[in-house]
């Protein structure tokens, strides 16, 4: 079949298509330059001017009609285009789909078989492209780049299902049976460039080499989060050995640090942390990673070591190194994902897996500090609206408020924790209906309660422990009446307020409200104890036990009351029932509690049950005997 040429003397022609190249070639120095610039505005200006040169070297090469012995430049610099304007926008935009399109298209006009773009599309036109491309031998080379390009772009769009079908046609000698696209990039051997041919600004085989390494890391990153370890190890440690930039190997080896920490093996899985931390590249995601290993270990120390880090690391404004104006892995990789284990999070959510992590671990005034500095960041607005760390579930602001006051507490320093719970109080309690409205509903047997009442009651029972330290007695029992008062209307599962969040499910749930009220009446009678009032301590903690069976603190705060109150019999008969609960788990101690509730829950809990039992059992036995 005979090929189309332009119009006019062959020597003109060859004069044009080496004119045309000449500025292709200086193009791309031009690039080349702009690269090494740096941040700076001639980086700009010169890529810009190369990314407008090769426009209108398209537009002129295109204004003629398609002659094979011209395609070869001209989808040379369709690719040097696109590749320039992908890299300037940080990504692939619709249009450039296009531009591919049209390279395709010109190819099947040399060869009179235009009409296949109408029928299939952009995977019919590949098809046809490939087919004819064994008649046309030299265009090979840059057809081959042509498909990296739309590989690149078909994978940052998550179109695998064509990118496997164009795999399979471009690897049709090799493998193309086979549907594992890791498999289908490895065996794509892209035929290599003339020593003459028109300059690129990335050839097929470092295209190819981008291609595998973005796709190893994404598949292992899934892999990861949906619990396939073995392959996503695998997939990780291809990612790791192909073209991987700093930043994007710092994200690999945090990978597969997490997936060898969830595989059992710890000491690798530091290994491949150490070498994500080291270089100048952001540390955020190695540090958290690391901060959860340390934690499986039982290494405190070292994991709070980490938290910080990570603070600091998330303070420092990270300043971006210039991108390579080159198709780059990073390019190709998916946007962040909060429930991916290498997302870190902002500050103030580092700062707060900080400061719940010392408060746990008994690290009461670092707690306290750390809850201030955190409130201090949500309430001056110099941080972005708060949200729960994905990683694990995170409080809502009113919680991180009864947390930083169970904190400061919890250190001593109950006048700071009065001011905490003031400020939340002033924020909600325009939320809450007024008094009378409130017991009017209550009679009604309505559930009109918002939410939020959970969250006030808590205030109430931190502003009592607060007093505890602080005295009299009476102001303390007077907040843990409040609490009551307001806590047994609260009604969970209210289906009129409408679905819950994940925080208010957590605050409102039946047994979070249980334990709610058993700690304000064990909280309230405890007062009564150290008033010497043990009768209305007796009321409380009945009622603790009834409201909370599951609750034993409430069960043994009742049996040391009945012994100081003589009554015998009864104490006795709730010995035995504690008797028979001692070597049976907790009722709902698999239930996660708020963190507050938990520590005031400690607070309240008897510090030595066994000895408590033990002596009691003495006692009787002494009786029997006399």
């Amino acid at each position: 079949m005979a090929h189309r040429t332009p119009p006019g003397s062959s020597a003109s022609y060859a004069s044009c298509l080496d004119l045309w190249r000449e500025k292709n070639d200086q193009l791309v120095k031009q690039a080349k330059v702009a690269q090494d610039s740096g941040l700076s505005p001639r980086r700009q200006q010169l890529a810009q001017g190369a990314l407008e040169g090769l426009r209108g070297l398209l537009h002129s090469l295109q204004g003629l009609p398609a002659a094979v012995s011209v395609l070869p430049l001209e989808l040379t610099v369709i690719c040097n285009f696109i590749t320039l304007r992908a890299s300037l926008a940080q990504g692939f935009t619709e249009d450039l789909a296009q531009d591919i399109q049209q390279g395709l298209e010109r190819v099947l006009e040399t060869q009179e078989q235009l009409k296949a773009r109408l029928e299939h599309g952009l995977r019919g036109l590949w098809d046809s492209v490939l087919h004819v491309s064994s008649l046309l031998p030299e265009l090979l080379p840059a057809l081959h780049h042509l498909a990296g390009l739309q590989a690149a772009l078909w994978l940052s769009t998550d179109c695998l299902g064509d990118l496997t079908l164009l795999l399979q046609t471009l690897n049709v000698s090799q493998s193309r049976a086979s549907e594992d696209l890791l498999l289908l990039l490895k065996t794509w051997r892209p035929p290599a460039e003339d020593s003459d041919a028109p300059l690129t600004l990335q050839d097929a085989q470092d295209l190819r080499g981008v291609l595998l390494t973005a796709f190893a890391y994404r598949q292992g990153l899934q892999e990861l989060i949906t619990g396939n370890l073995p392959r996503a190890l695998s997939s990780l440690h291809e990612a790791a050995s192909g073209l991987c930039p700093r930043p994007v190997l710092v994200q690999v080896y945090t990978a597969l640090g997490t997936c060898l920490r969830k595989m059992g093996s710890p000491q690798r899985a530091l290994l491949y942390l150490v070498a994500a931390l080291k270089g100048e590249s952001t540390c955020g995601p190695p540090l958290l990673e690391a901060s959860r290993l340390y934690r499986q270990l039982e290494n405190t120390a070292a994991e709070i070591e980490c938290l910080e880090l990570l603070v600091e690391a998330l303070s420092v404004a990270h300043i971006p190194e210039a991108p390579q104006l080159l198709i780059e892995v990073e390019l190709l990789l998916p946007r962040p994902d909060p429930a991916s284990p290498l997302h870190c999070g902002t500050q103030s959510q580092a700062k707060y897996l900080l400061a719940s992590r010392c408060l746990q671990t008994g690290r009461a005034e670092n707690a306290a500090e750390h809850y201030l500095d955190l409130l201090a960041l949500l309430l001056d607005g110099s941080e972005p609206k708060f949200s729960p760390p994905p990683r694990p579930p995170g409080p809502c602001v009113p919680e991180v408020f009864l947390e930083a006051a169970a904190a400061l507490i919890q250190a001593g320093r109950a006048q700071d924790a009065l001011t905490v719970c003031e400020e939340l109080l002033s924020r909600m309690s325009s939320l809450l209906p007024k008094r009378p409205r409130l017991w009017e509903d209550g009679r009604r047997g309505t559930k009109e309660l918002p939410r939020c009442s959970p969250w006030v009651s808590a205030t109430y029972l931190l502003q009592g422990h607060a007093r505890v330290q602080l005295g009299p007695q009476k102001e303390a029992i007077s907040e843990f009446s409040r609490c009551l008062e307001l806590l047994f209307q609260a009604t969970p599962k209210d289906k009129e307020q409408g679905p819950a969040s994940s925080c208010e499910q957590g605050c409102t749930s039946d047994v979070a409200l249980q334990q709610l009220r058993a700690a304000a009446l064990i909280s309230r009678g405890l007062e009564w104890v150290a008033s010497g009032q043990d009768t209305k301590a007796l009321q409380d903690f009945l009622l603790s036990v009834q409201v909370c069976p599951g609750n034993q603190d409430a069960s043994f705060h009742l049996l040391q009351t009945l012994r100081r109150l003589d009554r015998r019999d009864e104490a006795t008969a709730l010995w035995r029932r504690l008797e028979a609960q001692t070597e049976m788990p907790q009722e709902n101690a698999a239930w996660s509690l708020p963190l507050y509730l938990e520590t005031c829950l400690g607070w309240i809990h008897p510090p030595d049950r066994e000895t408590l039992l033990e002596e009691f059992r003495t006692s009787l036995l002494e009786t029997c005997d006399l």
